[in-house]
C-alpha cells in the first residue's frame, strides 16, 4: 500500500518525507519505475553527495535524462563537485539541446577542461550548438534525428534507423536528404511500417513540409509547430541543408516561457522567463523585477492628486461626488486593462497587425459603447436608490447628480477602451513588445483621464468653483 500511494503522488512530497541516503536509497525501487522527470524533480532537493550514489544506480542512459531535466544551478553543482572524466561520460549521454545550454554557462576555462574528455563526434556538436544564439531556432535546437537516403528501399531504411539509434522521441519523422545533406522531404516510421521492404523511400516521399532556418527567432518557430501541429520541425542553413530539428516539447517550453515573459511585462514585473521559478528567485530579484513600474506609476500616479487638489472645493461643495469617484476610476482601469489584454493577446497569435488598427479601434469603440451602457445605468441606478441621504446642494436633485455621475463613467468608460487597445498597437508600431503597456501603466493613465473627465464634468454642470 505504502508503495503504490507513492507511485500516485508528487516525487516532491516523497523528497521532502524521506530525507537522507537511508531513506532514499529505501526508495529505490519506487523511483525506478517513477516517469524521469519527477525521478528528477525529487533527486533534485537531495544533497550533491547523496545524488552521486543514487544516481549510479541508475543505467548510464536514465542517469544522463534525470540529470538534464535538473535546474542549471544544480547541474552546475553537479558539474563542479565530479571528476571530468566521470561528467564527460554523463554529459556524452545527455540530449544535444541540453549539452548546448548546459555547456554555454560553463566559463570559458570549464569549457576548455571539459572538451579533451569528450569523443570527437559530441565534441564538435557542443561546439556547433553552442555558437548560435539563444533566441534563435539553432540555439534551441536537437541533433537527435534520423536521415535516409531517397534511393534506399523501406528494408534498407528501416535498417540504416535501427543504426543511428536516434532518440526516442525524434523517430517519428525520418528525414530524407542527399549525399550534401540538402533536405528533400521526409517519411514517417509508420509510412516505412507499412510500406513493402522493396519500395524506394522515393516513393513514400512527402516532398511538401514546413521548416525554418536556423537563425529564425525561435517563437517563430514555436509557432509554426504549433500552427501546424507537429512533432518536430526540421531546421536548414541557408543552403537548404539539414542542420538540426526542433521538437514539440521544445516549442511548448518556448510559448510557456513567452507567454510568462508577457504576462510579466504586462502586468508590470520586470524581468525574463528565465527567472521566473517563484522558489528560486531571491526576494531581492524579486524586489528588482517589480520595482521600476511601481515607482514609475506612483510619481505619475502624482498627477491624480493634483487633479483632485485642484478640485477640492467642488468636493466641498458636494460629498456626494467624493463617494463615487473610485467607482469611476476603477469602471475606466478595468476597462481599460480588458481592452489591451484582449488586443495584446491577439496581436501575440498573429490575429491582428497594426495595419488593422481602423478596425481594432472602431470595434472597441462599439464595445466600450456596450459596456459603458450597461455601467452608467448601474451607476445612476446605484446614485438615486442609495444616496438619498446623502448631503447635496438644494439647487440640484439626486436625478441631476446621478446623471452628471452617470455620463462621466459613460465617457470614462468608452475612452478608455479605445486607449487600451490604441497603447498596445501604438507600441507595436515602434516595433517594442506589446505587452510592455502594462495593466499597471494603463490603470495609471486612465484614472487621470477619469479624474478630469469626472470633475470637469461636474465643475461644468454645477458651477462649481
Amino acid at each position: 500500500m505504502r508503495t503504490m500511494k507513492y507511485e500516485h503522488s508528487s516525487l516532491r512530497k516523497i523528497a521532502q518525507d524521506f530525507q537522507g541516503l537511508d531513506q532514499m536509497m529505501k526508495m529505490l525501487p519506487v523511483l525506478k519505475k517513477m516517469p524521469i522527470i519527477d525521478v528528477s524533480e525529487a533527486l533534485s532537493l537531495t544533497e550533491t553527495k547523496e545524488l552521486f550514489v543514487i544516481l549510479r544506480e541508475f543505467p548510464l542512459e536514465h542517469q544522463a535524462e534525470i540529470f538534464a531535466a535538473f535546474p542549471l544551478v544544480k547541474q552546475l553543482s553537479v558539474f563542479q563537485q565530479l571528476s571530468m572524466k566521470r561528467f564527460a561520460r554523463l554529459f556524452e549521454q545527455m540530449p544535444s539541446e541540453d549539452r548546448a545550454d548546459l555547456f554555454q554557462i560553463l566559463t570559458q576555462q570549464e569549457q576548455i577542461d571539459l572538451l579533451p574528455f569528450l569523443t570527437k563526434q559530441v565534441r564538435e556538436n557542443v561546439l556547433a550548438l553552442s555558437s548560435y544564439p539563444e533566441d534563435t531556432a539553432g540555439g534551441i535546437m536537437s541533433t537527435d534525428f534520423a536521415t535516409v537516403g531517397k534511393d534506399m528501399t523501406c528494408f534498407e531504411a528501416i535498417h540504416k534507423v535501427r543504426q543511428d539509434a536516434p532518440s526516442k522521441k525524434t523517430i517519428y519523422y525520418i528525414y530524407v536528404v542527399n549525399e550534401d545533406q540538402t533536405l528533400l522531404g521526409f517519411i514517417t516510421l509508420k509510412d516505412l511500417i507499412i510500406a513493402e521492404p522493396h519500395q524506394l523511400v522515393e516513393e513514400e516521399l512527402h516532398r511538401d513540409f514546413v521548416f525554418g532556418y536556423v537563425d529564425e527567432d525561435n517563437e517563430e518557430v514555436a509557432a509554426k509547430i504549433d500552427k501546424y501541429e507537429l512533432v518536430a520541425l526540421p531546421i536548414l542553413n541557408r543552403k537548404k541543408q539539414l542542420v538540426g530539428i526542433v521538437t514539440h516539447d521544445d516549442a511548448l517550453d518556448i510559448i510557456q516561457a513567452e507567454h510568462t515573459e508577457d504576462m510579466q511585462k504586462f502586468m508590470g514585473v520586470m524581468g525574463s522567463s528565465e527567472d521566473a521559478d517563484y522558489e528560486q528567485t531571491s526576494v531581492f530579484n524579486h524586489f528588482k523585477k517589480r520595482v521600476f513600474w511601481l515607482v514609475t506609476l506612483a510619481i505619475v500616479g502624482l498627477v491624480s492628486g493634483l487633479i483632485i487638489h485642484n478640485f477640492e472645493g467642488a468636493l466641498a461643495q458636494m460629498v456626494i461626488l467624493a463617494i463615487y469617484m473610485p467607482m469611476v476610476a476603477d469602471a475606466g482601469g478595468n476597462a481599460g486593462s480588458q481592452s489591451a489584454t484582449v488586443v495584446v493577446r491577439a496581436i501575440a497569435l498573429g490575429q491582428i497587425t497594426v495595419k488593422s488598427w481602423m478596425l481594432v479601434l472602431w470595434k472597441e469603440m462599439k464595445i466600450g459603447l456596450m459596456l459603458a451602457l450597461c455601467l452608467g445605468v448601474l451607476a445612476f441606478s446605484k446614485v438615486v436608490l442609495l444616496s438619498w441621504e446623502t448631503e447635496s446642494p438644494e439647487v440640484f436633485s439626486l436625478w441631476i447628480i446621478g446623471g452628471v455621475i452617470a455620463v462621466a463613467l459613460f465617457l470614462q468608460v468608452i475612452f478608455s477602451t479605445v486607449i487600451g487597445a490604441a497603447l498596445p498597437l501604438l507600441v507595436k508600431k515602434m516595433g517594442a513588445d506589446p505587452a510592455v503597456v502594462a495593466s499597471p501603466a494603463i490603470r495609471t493613465i486612465v484614472n487621470i483621464l477619469g479624474l478630469l473627465i469626472y470633475f470637469g464634468l461636474a465643475a461644468y454642470i454645477f458651477d462649481l468653483h
